[in-house]
């Protein structure tokens, strides 16, 4: 597959593209304390009941070389399983950094991890991609890029999270290779790796280094790929997320260590147990990180949630989501790691359900205190599909979270009190001085619903939103110009891809 380089898949650009109005890119701060939904005490006793796991029932780990090197930090080993003192893991925990940067080929798209800012990445993973015109199917390699183009000029998402979803035109063996490839020469701003296995997660962080003009080695010094590990809940770190981590970390590049602790299925039916659990294993991973590479960038990734009890099937948006989402959030910041949460909904169709679940998932993840946002932008289907609408509309909701972000103005021009006295009483405040002069910057500009740029708002009757982000989605790729990429990097690039791929990629599983 040839590098997807200066084109656009819908053919030329129409002339004179109407503009889509968004706030300019970087990270808002976050002016408010996290919501804390469990007690100090509560937190304590979760984290004392995940030692109290890992010390007794333990952890199992299937690859030897990570079994080793637990061993080697004075784990106890007993088979499969490693069991970890409490002395041990707050050793480890003392290494773990609580801010740190990520390059982008672009610097001023370099974004910081921690404190009070988050990192809003889009969706990454899914296996089928839909929109309103063809409806939900296999995606393609090109499909995949006119979304990475969207990632690029979507301002508000800061981070590609991983591969939109699987183009399954590509051989499984090598697709990782190419998919690298667009995200380094489609996009200038950050992107996140992939962690299955030894030699995928290597390719990953060697193209990075070609796309920098840098070494593995060096990028220790400057991390730019970040991958997340999910253990295989309950308790288990398998082979591939094993050689995954240990490769990343080795490389100082940052993991964000995610149990998937569904509560009733993979985890306790309870929250509490659940979230027992959860810490637990994300312990177990935090501290193999710091044991391979002291100082390694870590996040403690929660994404504890219920099933649908009737049929199984995993549910979010709900109560007990949010509820998790925030207890993780003060969980993460008990042991003094940064914290990934999700934006994340289980529709089938980008409709109401769709947008109150992610609506409230977001809030419980900004508003936990969250560092990364996984899936920020475009998630469907529990996680199965990405969404070219659902992206424009979950950028709106993000846009709408900064919005809320902005300081409140209590100056004498904010207070008004000219205005109000200009309107007097049974007036109105359409003509005022002080509304005139504040016309355009007042309020929060939408993506889908600006009448001056979606005319479609002036037709004979109403659209909905998500018809309406359908043509947003297409005016923004019509805008898409790709970043350069220095020409010897690009070589050098189309030089690793081939030589890999000869070699025959990586294996699956």
């Amino acid at each position: 597959m040839s590098a997807p380089r200066r084109r656009n898949s819908r053919g030329p650009r129409a002339s004179g593209p109407q503009p889509v109005a968004q706030a300019p890119f970087g990270q808002r701060r976050r002016p408010y304390a996290p919501v804390e939904v469990i007690s100090a005490d509560q937190v304590e006793a979760i984290h004392q009941a995940a030692l109290t796991l890992l010390s007794t029932t333990g952890f199992r780990v299937l690859a030897e070389q990570a079994r080793a090197l637990y061993a080697s930090a004075g784990a106890e080993i007993d088979g499969p399983t490693v069991r970890l003192d409490p002395g041990l893991i707050g050793e480890r925990l003392a290494t773990v950094p609580a801010t740190f940067t990520l390059a982008a080929r672009d610097p001023a798209h370099d974004l910081t991890v921690g404190g009070d800012l988050c990192v809003y990445a889009s969706v990454g993973g899914p296996a089928y991609v839909m929109d309103n015109d063809r409806g939900r199917r296999d995606g393609t390699f090109e499909e995949m890029c006119d979304y990475l183009r969207l990632v690029q000029v979507l301002n508000v998402i800061h981070q590609e999270g991983g591969c939109p979803f699987e183009p399954m035109d590509l051989p499984a063996n090598t697709r990782h290779l190419d998919i690298y490839r667009a995200q380094i020469t489609l996009l200038s701003k950050n992107w996140q790796t992939q962690t299955l296995g030894h030699l995928r997660t290597m390719d990953g962080i060697e193209m990075a280094a070609i796309a920098l003009g840098t070494t593995p080695e060096a990028m220790a010094e400057r991390p730019a790929l970040l991958g997340v590990i999910n253990t295989n809940s309950p308790l288990q770190l398998d082979i591939p997320m094993a050689e995954g981590l240990i490769a990343m970390a080795s490389h100082g590049q940052p993991v964000a260590i995610t149990p998937f602790t569904l509560a009733g299925a993979m985890a306790p039916v309870t929250v509490a147990g659940a979230l027992v659990q959860q810490h637990a294993e994300a312990l177990a991973g935090i501290v193999l990180t710091q044991i391979v590479r002291p100082g390694t960038p870590v996040l403690y990734g929660g994404f504890t949630s219920n099933v649908d009890m009737r049929s199984g099937s995993p549910a979010f948006g709900t109560p007990e989501y949010i509820k998790a989402a925030q207890a993780t959030g003060q969980l993460a910041r008990h042991i003094g790691v940064p914290f990934r949460s999700s934006n994340v909904n289980a529709a089938n169709e980008v409709d109401a359900q769709s947008a109150y679940e992610s609506m409230f998932s977001l809030w419980g993840a900004l508003m936990g205190g969250a560092h990364l946002l996984e899936h920020g932008a475009g998630w469907m289907h529990g996680g199965l599909t990405a969404s070219f609408e659902k992206l424009i509309l979950d950028a709106e909701m993000l846009q709408m979270m900064d919005a809320y972000y902005e300081p409140l103005d209590t100056s004498p021009e904010a207070l008004a009190l000219d205005a109000i006295a200009e309107a007097g009483p049974g007036g109105h405040f359409f003509g005022t001085a002080h509304t005139m002069e504040r016309y355009a910057t007042a309020f929060h500009t939408p993506l889908v619903s600006n009448w001056d740029n979606h005319p479609l708002w002036l037709e004979k009757g109403s659209v909905d939103a998500r018809t309406r982000a359908n043509t947003v989605w297409k005016q923004l790729l019509a805008t898409y110009e790709q970043p350069p990429l220095e020409e010897d990097r690009a070589e050098a690039l189309d030089a690793f891809v081939a030589r890999r791929t000869e070699e025959g990629g990586a294996p699956l599983n």
